[in-house]
């Protein structure tokens, strides 16, 4: 199943984020995230020397997209990473959201899309596969 032309633009969008921003060992993961309404917007990982304080790609998008735009929901996500200098490979890949990143994007949008990485393919999947028996708030 070939991706629509608008995902696959997505995926284009986050490797030029991190292209331009990449810094290794600080920056080396980048997102793009559309929006319900269509608006787009791009956010890099945030490393720091106490690992606590590090920010998700994922989190730093999904901040600028409630500050620039409001609670417009979300409609796609993804992530992909850049490799380390020293590989051989340059291919920026897609990349699964981690645990955090999952939850915070379906506590903001439960219907949120993310597209992530099969044997063979990327694939959209809904934030909830992602997700089994999510933690609830009381």
């Amino acid at each position: 199943m070939a991706l629509a032309p608008e995902d696959e633009a997505l995926i284009e969008t986050a490797r030029d984020a991190i292209r331009r921003r990449y810094r290794p060992g600080w920056h080396a993961v980048g997102v793009a995230l559309r929006t319900r309404a269509g608006k787009i917007v791009t956010g890099v990982n945030l490393d720091a020397y106490i690992a606590r304080a590090a920010i998700c790609a994922e989190a730093v998008a999904l901040g600028r997209a409630i500050t620039e735009h409001g609670d417009d929901g979300i409609d796609m996500v993804v992530a992909v990473r850049h490799p380390r200098p020293e590989a051989a490979d340059q291919t920026l890949r897609v990349i699964s959201p981690c645990g955090l990143c999952r939850e915070l994007i379906s506590d903001y949008d439960p219907k949120a899309r993310v597209l992530v990485p099969t044997d063979d393919a990327v694939v959209p999947v809904a934030i909830g596969e992602l997700l089994p028996n999510k933690y609830q708030k009381f």
